[in-house]
């Protein structure tokens, strides 16, 4: 289990994770985030004395083998006696297999959504409600769609050209969404000094930040990315 928090005195490693989704929408986008943990170290006397960018780019990064910057954090929060915080606490994980693996780290964690207060059996209940929430509504989403489909009723698109025009929208969404949650990473790393494309590239590589299609960055895509979006 996790030790107890000293609320005045323990420093912060934040943590913030997205994916290409339309998270930038929902609120869990990048900005959203840091000025969520921000407010709630301001208000409670903390220090954030590093920050953790991740971005995901497909299925199955609930792994934290499949998170390296995660697992960083984690071993900084070791190192420097440390809790890493988060926004929300699906920011970590949607599973609980997931949260209680984090929990047995032996590194405390604040949910700035939940407040101080929240302990590991807290965490461990919201991660199990959220669990089953999502069940229930997959269940009810493949109940419904099977009763469509015993009146009679026609799924999917029947017209193939609007379901290449559709799919072409949502390839430029999705494309859109992920250059959102990226540019403030690119944003802040031409603050600090690192300024051409191929530096960029290099310092997103490090970072363990893939490209949309789960590639390495070089400076053609750092252009592409800049191109969607020229004033990051």
């Amino acid at each position: 289990m996790t030790t107890a928090l000293r609320p005045l005195t323990t420093p912060l490693i934040a943590y913030v994770r997205v994916s290409t989704g339309k998270q930038g929408k929902s609120g869990l986008g990048i900005e959203a985030q840091k000025a969520a943990i921000e407010a709630f170290a301001a208000t409670n006397d903390l220090t954030v004395v590093d920050w953790h960018f991740e971005v995901e780019t497909g299925k199955g990064a609930d792994a934290l083998d499949r998170r390296p910057i995660l697992a960083a954090a984690l071993q900084q929060a070791r190192k420097a006696k440390a809790a890493v915080v988060v926004a929300k606490l699906d920011r970590l994980s949607r599973d609980v297999a997931f949260i209680a693996g984090l929990m047995a780290q032996r590194v405390p964690f604040i949910v700035a959504e939940l407040g101080l207060d929240a302990d590991p059996f807290m965490l461990h209940l919201y991660a199990a409600l959220a669990e089953k929430e999502r069940s229930l509504i997959a269940a009810r989403t493949k109940a419904a769609l099977a009763a469509k489909k015993a009146q009679g009723v026609r799924l999917g698109n029947p017209r193939c050209h609007e379901s290449v025009a559709g799919a072409r929208a949502a390839q430029s969404a999705n494309a859109d969404a992920f250059a959102a949650n990226v540019l403030p990473i690119v944003r802040q790393l031409r603050e600090s000094g690192v300024t051409t494309l191929a530096a960029i590239a290099d310092a997103l590589n490090a970072r363990g930040v893939r490209t949309a299609r789960g590639g390495e960055w070089h400076a053609s895509t750092v252009r592409n990315l800049l191109a969607r979006n020229p004033a990051p």
